[in-house]
């Protein structure tokens, strides 16, 4: 019985020790995304509307 207090107890510390070293990393900026703003200027923030394909067929008729 004695081992299962043991083995909690010594769980408990290093679910905390996690939890520290979470909320660290957090605070620090660890999570940060650096790269992803570098890269969006690469792709189009427009959204391109479909035209329904009557217009597209008669677009091409007079091209």
């Amino acid at each position: 019985m004695s081992v299962i207090y043991l083995l909690i107890s010594i769980s408990i510390v290093v679910a905390i020790g996690f939890l520290i070293a979470f909320i660290r990393a957090v605070k620090t900026g660890q999570y940060d995304d650096d790269y992803t703003p570098s890269v969006r200027i690469l792709f189009d923030d427009e959204l391109k509307i479909k035209q329904p394909k009557s217009i597209q067929i008669t677009e091409e008729k007079q091209i």
